[in-house]
């Protein structure tokens, strides 16, 4: 049985629980700014804020406790490994990368 229709502020049909996760998937997935999805589907862009906060909630409650986590040793050891191979040599405690040399970049980056 479907939900019974919600209808929004200004009278109209709301958007479905579908059409809220298709415009977050969207806008993640394509970097779509806001107020393009309210050009292109009509959603404020108020509310695609909301709806792709509340998303990104719960996706992190979903899956915190499984992926969201300090990485052990074993997952460390992998990490280096892959960094390694691709050049990124002491990657891990590292992340602000200053100890790369920033020779090519402007003064003002380094």
């Amino acid at each position: 049985m479907a939900a019974a229709m919600k209808w929004n502020r200004a009278g109209r049909p709301g958007f479905s629980p579908h059409q809220k996760v298709t415009i977050a998937l969207q806008m993640m997935a394509y970097d779509s700014p806001a107020d393009l999805i309210d050009e292109t589907h009509g959603m404020f862009e108020s509310t695609c804020l909301d709806t792709l906060e509340q998303f990104c909630d719960t996706i992190v409650q979903v899956y915190k406790d499984e992926y969201i986590c300090e990485p052990n040793q074993e997952d460390l050891n992998r990490l280096l490994r892959k960094a390694e191979d691709r050049g990124f040599l002491s990657m891990i405690g590292s992340s602000d990368y200053m100890h790369w040399d920033w020779k090519n970049c402007p003064t003002g980056w380094q």
